[in-house]
């Protein structure tokens, strides 16, 4: 097990990484002050089948728990499920000392921070993740949710008060959910230094490699790169805009392709890999992105050529980071030295197609 502090101007708390490590849980909500009077899991369907009844069990000798479980799947950080929240938290008689558990991975964690963000101007709130992609969003203090033309446009910053990592709930994992948490471990590590994204590529060349010491440890690397971001940027005023790397494009991917058809992370990978082709046209350097994007590859990262690159760009305009006709990118000048850059619309529209045809004609080789 190991434990991290994380540092914001707002609050410090810590995430705790480790196999076995449940029952913890009672402890940590007991250590919180004022008393907890009601607790409130909120969790999805596929995570309520495996363990919620798991995680009820190690509160109901202490607490008055009540759970709320939503439809799996990105479509249910929406308005509408915000509000069924909310609704039951309040039919429920939670009060402001009360306490939220979002169960589950990053869409459960957006929603539910979002709901202890806002529910009478906020309440407590602990993390507990199930997915490899949440310790992205578990860590931070990012919430929100979707709305039909864009990804988490409604939100706000709001720290948790744990992030409780019991990593045997990933063992039951698809290798698909997997990889979409590893494109953001990745992501993190070109954020941070080449040698970091050289030790992912030496010992991760298959997603079956993250195997129980080596999940640990890239955990711990990622948690720790966002963590010196975050600690001096929470609100994203400046270099936390950075963890924005390949988002600008996967966003996009998953409203023009739909959120149930493809996964975040997988959007992710081939935003960054066009991140690296960008960064490389425009500053002259060398990202390595033929060696990235064979790695991707083996890792079983899909390739999205099929798409409108037009309205791919009508999507990307949505983004929040974006100021008049330019469209905002997180580039890299090298591994490790990130920067925003606005390029107009045209000239992403010329990078983009080019990008494209790079995969489109090697298929046809």
């Amino acid at each position: 097990m190991c434990e991290l502090q994380i540092n914001t101007k707002s609050k410090s708390y810590f995430i705790t990484i480790g196999y076995d490590i449940l029952h913890t849980l009672p402890q940590i909500i007991n250590s919180l002050s004022p008393k907890i009077t009601k607790i409130l899991i909120i969790t999805d369907t596929n995570v309520a089948v495996n363990y919620l009844d798991e995680v009820k069990s190690k509160l109901t000798d202490q607490f008055d728990v009540l759970d709320f479980v939503i439809p799996s799947g990105e479509q249910s950080k929406s308005m509408m499920m915000f509000e069924k929240c909310s609704s039951f938290a309040l039919s429920s008689q939670l009060d402001r000392n009360s306490l939220i558990i979002a169960l589950g991975g990053g869409v459960v964690g957006d929603l539910a921070g979002f709901v202890a963000a806002t529910y009478m101007r906020g309440i407590r709130f602990i993390q507990v993740p199930t997915t490899l992609l949440a310790h992205d969003s578990a860590v931070g203090g990012k919430v929100a949710i979707n709305l039909p033309l864009g990804k988490n446009v409604v939100g706000a910053f709001y720290q948790p008060e744990h992030v409780l990592y019991h990593l045997n709930f990933l063992e039951t994992l698809p290798l698909s959910e997997m990889r979409s948490g590893f494109a953001e471990i990745s992501k993190e590590a070109m954020l941070s230094s080449k040698e970091e994204v050289n030790w992912l590529m030496e010992h991760v060349k298959q997603i079956t490699d993250l195997e129980r010491n080596i999940l640990k440890q890239i955990l711990k690397m990622g948690v720790q790169i966002k963590n010196n971001i975050v600690s001096t940027d929470e609100k994203e005023k400046g270099i936390r805009a950075f963890l924005n790397l390949g988002h600008t494009l996967g966003h996009a991917l998953e409203a023009h392709l739909g959120y149930s058809v493809i996964s975040h992370g997988d959007g992710v990978a081939f935003g960054t890999l066009f991140a690296l082709y960008v960064s490389e046209n425009l500053f002259g350097v060398d990202l390595h992105f033929d060696e990235i994007r064979k790695w991707y590859n083996q890792l079983g990262f899909p390739l999205f050529t099929n798409i409108d690159s037009a309205e791919v760009i009508k999507l990307m305009k949505h983004d929040k980071k974006n100021i008049g006709n330019s469209i905002r990118f997180i580039l890299l000048k090298k591994f490790g030295q990130a920067e925003l850059h606005e390029i107009k619309q045209e000239k992403i529209h010329t990078l983009l197609n080019n990008f494209l045809d790079l995969f489109r004609n090697e298929k046809e080789l």
